[in-house]
């Protein structure tokens, strides 16, 4: 249920609603919007609690949420969240660009990496330090090394720092050192892995599984959403299909549609959602001309040097020109692309 709150109603009043919610064995959400503040209402909804809620003067009405997935719904929250770090701003009109190589790999490529990207507009950095691969012999990452690494660029640039954490025990480790917790798209499902990240009150970029429905995504987000993280930003990054032209297939119908479904920013990665260099700048651009509230690329100082994913990385120069084509487009859209 939702729980909306009258114009005016004090932090006393919602904080007593928020009490009388939990009395009744359900979990409160506080959401606070720029007119009115709503409770989400979470759990078993049995005959007499909304009536319950309704009683009370300061409440202007209870409503059911229809969704499964509840605070994730647009029902909970009609504005959409932005999710603001250092200077990286994601939603509510900015679109926000996260760029660097797949993996860390070391502090000379790590540092030029970041410098290029901020040079051509990204405000944040991605980089692995913990990857997750298809093959035990592949590169598997420089570890809390790479942590290090990713923090000392930022350090020097400003950046925020993106990286992917893979089970709940490293979770403390990368919080430590990263602005935003990825949790990739192997692990999507992770829920152990969701709660753990949605403890940490840090930026959270889920990717969807590789074959997962809107929904099952969505309800991936509530992991994260349920314990309190309102901090959530979904990634597009394509999903498994008959198709062999492309490493995925990469649907940006699954933009608007969230957008009609969610709160939530949106985020697209074009990088691996085609796995081919030469495919990843029109999908950026067609990214936001869909209404992406960001993109996170893949980017090397010398792609074809790279440790992994050097075929879908682009070097600095195309980044840049990616870029240009991308702010042409959001300019036309009255979007802000920093």
């Amino acid at each position: 249920m939702i729980v909306v709150m009258k114009k005016g109603s004090t932090q006393e009043m919602v904080q007593r609603m928020v009490e009388r919610v939990e009395a009744l064995g359900l979990k409160a959400h506080v959401i606070v919007g720029t007119e009115r503040t709503v409770i989400a209402a979470v759990g078993e909804e049995r005959d007499g609690k909304k009536e319950s809620l309704e009683s009370y003067s300061e409440v202007e009405s209870v409503l059911p949420i229809l969704a499964p997935y509840k605070v994730a719904s647009l029902e909970t929250k009609r504005e959409p969240t932005v999710v603001r770090v250092r200077d990286l701003v994601i939603g509510g009109g900015h679109v926000g660009v996260i760029a660097g190589p797949c993996s860390v790999e070391s502090e000379a490529q790590i540092l030029l990496a970041a410098e290029q990207v901020k040079a051509a507009g990204a405000r944040g950095l991605r980089g692995g330090a913990f990857k997750p691969r298809t093959s035990p012999y592949s590169f598997q990452g420089m570890k809390e090394e790479g942590l290090k690494l990713l923090a000392a660029a930022r350090d020097a640039t400003g950046l925020a720092v993106v990286t992917e954490v893979m089970t709940p025990q490293h979770v403390e480790l990368v919080a430590h050192y990263a602005d935003v917790l990825q949790v990739g798209a192997r692990n999507m499902q992770n829920y152990h892995l969701l709660q753990a990240v949605g403890e940490t009150r840090l930026p959270v970029l889920l990717k969807r599984g590789l074959s997962a429905s809107m929904e099952e995504f969505l309800l991936a987000a509530e992991y994260v959403l349920d314990q309190g993280n309102q901090q959530v930003i979904l990634c597009e990054r394509g999903v498994r299909s008959f198709e062999t032209h492309t490493r995925f297939t990469l649907p940006l119908a699954s933009v608007p549609y969230l957008h009609q479904k969610t709160h939530l920013p949106v985020v697209v990665d074009p990088s691996h959602g085609t796995g081919i260099a030469s495919l990843v700048p029109p999908m950026c651009v067609a990214s936001v001309a869909c209404g992406a509230d960001g993109l996170i690329v893949e980017v090397h100082p010398d792609p074809h040097e790279a440790l992994s994913d050097g075929s879908q990385t682009l070097s600095p120069d195309a980044f840049a020109e990616t870029l240009a084509r991308c702010r042409k487009v959001a300019t036309a859209l009255g979007l802000t692309m920093d």
